[in-house]
């Protein structure tokens, strides 16, 4: 079969590649061209355009680089076309993404969405044109099972991939020395993928965590970031690794993280965390009218109630990062609870084998 794959960031650059990987195990012909990263191009050949060449977020950022997305949904769609594939693959990114499947839909092409968008979260609509415009929904969360009865979709739960993802990880016991870090523990900062966050979320991530002398601090660079853009916000105790997120967080004792899959792996992890989110203010002042959950980080969304403290936009601050990072480091009172709370997270997550679960259905209804 020929497949067309469309990741929009680094997670779904991660999803596709081991989605890839799994469809190569029941597809032997498999030929694959992809909109999405260095991990999916590591899986095959075929990438057209990398993520970090499209990826924007925020309404603001959206509205700035309009003109710009349009010629890449128009540019998306003659690819899809020149290639002819025998279904499309949409991986979260559900602004380019949606559009691209109701293009697919009018030129009779087999659409599969993997990892759907957040309509629990806002933009219900969408819900409208997952119906209208896709053939099989594959579902990553279990609280995404129940929301989208409601809807005319045809909705599977595949599990988690992060699930495959961390257990085929294999710590480095090389780490500190290979990073040239010291001796003492480590506390992760995660700031995200892109570059408004880092530079919404850094400054205050560093700031912050000046006041823990006995620790050391080291950030999980982006790979769609250069290192001269994380440079400008450094204090000389602060670290940065590259494609080395799961051994930082394997090692670290807390962290400070961006909202996002981010905050799932650093659970998956056992790592205790303060998860925050900061935005361009007018983005923010807008999504808080749409945004009907009650909890925004994903781990507290899978266990529906507050596991990990979430701090929005004014309330990510350096003194409230500095009181809830005390209360999640050794001896603190939140971290036992938190942990505890980590074991039922993966007991919901159910088990390994999303990729395969999700191939083999994407393969077989063909």
């Amino acid at each position: 079969m020929r497949y067309f794959i469309i990741a929009g960031e680094a997670s779904g650059d991660m999803h596709g590649a081991n989605l890839m990987r799994a469809i190569k195990k029941v597809d032997a012909d498999a030929v694959f061209q992809f909109w999405g990263g260095d991990k999916m191009n590591a899986e095959a050949k075929g990438l057209l355009v990398h993520y970090r060449d499209t990826a924007v977020m925020g309404l603001i950022e959206v509205i700035m680089k309009l003109r710009t997305i349009f010629s890449n949904i128009n540019r998306c769609k003659n690819d899809v076309l020149a290639f002819a594939p025998d279904v499309v693959i949409l991986i979260d990114y559900p602004g380019f993404n949606l559009r691209i499947a109701e293009f697919c839909k009018k030129k009779k092409i087999r659409t599969v969405y993997y990892i759907s968008p957040k309509v629990w979260a806002w933009k219900e609509n969408r819900a409208k044109k997952l119906e209208q415009f896709v053939d099989q929904l594959l579902l990553i969360f279990p609280f995404e099972v129940s929301y989208f009865k409601k809807w005319k979709v045809n909705a599977t739960y595949v599990g988690n991939p992060l699930l495959d993802e961390i257990a085929a990880f294999k710590p480095n016991a090389n780490f500190y020395t290979k990073n040239h870090l010291e001796t003492k523990p480590i506390i992760a900062l995660l700031p995200g993928s892109r570059k408004h966050e880092i530079s919404r979320m850094l400054p205050t991530m560093i700031e912050a965590v000046k006041k823990f002398s006995q620790y050391q601090f080291v950030i999980a660079g982006a790979p769609s970031i250069e290192k001269s853009f994380y440079e400008q916000y450094l204090t000389q105790d602060v670290k940065i690794v590259y494609e080395q997120t799961y051994d930082l967080l394997h090692h670290a004792e807390a962290g400070v993280v961006c909202s996002g899959t981010a905050t799932l792996e650093a659970a998956l992890f056992n790592v205790p965390q303060v998860c925050g989110y900061a935005g361009h203010p007018i983005t923010y002042a807008i999504g808080k009218m749409l945004i009907t959950i009650e909890h925004f980080s994903l781990v507290n969304l899978c266990l529906q109630r507050l596991c990990i403290t979430e701090l929005l936009q004014h309330t990510f601050n350096v003194q409230t990062v500095q009181h809830e990072l005390e209360l999640i480091l050794p001896n603190g009172k939140s971290r036992n609870k938190m942990l505890a709370d980590y074991v039922e997270l993966r007991n919901l997550l159910g088990n390994e084998g999303a990729s395969d679960r999700a191939a083999k259905i994407i393969f077989e209804n063909k």
